[in-house]
């Protein structure tokens, strides 16, 4: 067997194992802009029970959602984190202080929120700390089992780009993060919206999920997005950020450190 026929069928081994995860059943969706209404209404989609909300009253978003994300619940930020199984950051990143660090403690958080300078203007916390924007995130919210991911697809891909399992054009989306448990719901919660998913390591690895990424700046199949992240076994390749990533082979199993 070819080492390219290797990696190739070691990759449907790459997704994290979810028969051993806890039944999410329970969405919430923090922001509902264009990407976290798209996200809540793939998670619906998806068989999801998803609330939603936004910085104030549920009722200032109540005809919103009925037009935008029929179907979801508005709730105050903090009431909706509380009663969720899994939660999905999307507001604008630089109002990350805003979340509700309380209701949050306890809970796998998936980090979808991107800084991207020449859109948001520079920020200094963001442009001074060499760590990645989502163990900033982290800890603020120190109490929380974070995950970068959907962060590097479209809102309008997001619900175009599914496919089911095993389908030759399925694109994966990858995440990063520090707490195994955590990593393996949202890695249920990506194959259930439709995409197979990648672990890329832990949390800092999700600078390689950052705008201006090779994995950010376009679709990838699982085996695409293995290649990018370091090629075939032993290799290592620097990303835009400063950053590298390797891969090996354990066995069957193509692993991304």
């Amino acid at each position: 067997m070819s080492d390219v026929q290797a990696v190739s069928d070691a990759l449907a081994m790459v997704a994290i194992p979810t028969a051993a995860t806890a039944d999410v059943t329970t969405v919430a969706v923090l922001g509902v802009g264009r990407v976290g209404s798209a996200v809540a209404r793939a998670a619906m989609k998806a068989g999801y029970t998803v609330t939603v909300s936004a910085s104030g009253d549920p009722d200032d978003i109540r005809l919103l959602t009925e037009i935008v994300i029929p179907g979801a619940t508005p709730m105050q930020a903090a009431d909706a984190a509380r009663a969720a199984d899994l939660v999905v950051l999307a507001v604008p990143l630089h109002k990350f202080r805003t979340l509700p660090a309380d209701a949050l403690a306890g809970k796998t958080v998936i980090d979808s929120m991107n800084y991207w300078a020449p859109v948001d203007g520079s920020i200094d916390e963001f442009d001074e700390d060499p760590r990645s924007t989502s163990e900033i995130v982290q800890e603020y919210l120190a109490a929380s089992q974070v995950v970068k991911s959907l962060n590097h697809i479209g809102y309008h891909e997001l619900e175009a780009d599914d496919r089911p399992a095993g389908a030759a054009d399925r694109r994966a989306l990858g995440l990063a993060g520090d707490s195994d448990s955590a990593k393996a719901l949202v890695a249920e919660f990506i194959e259930r919206l439709g995409y197979d998913s990648i672990d890329a390591g832990d949390l800092s690895a999700g600078r390689h999920f950052h705008p201006g990424t090779a994995v950010f700046s376009g679709r990838h199949t699982a085996a695409e997005f293995a290649a990018i992240l370091g090629g075939l076994a032993g290799a290592s390749v620097p990303d835009e950020l400063g950053g590298t990533v390797s891969t090996s082979v354990v066995g069957d199993l193509v692993v991304v450190v």
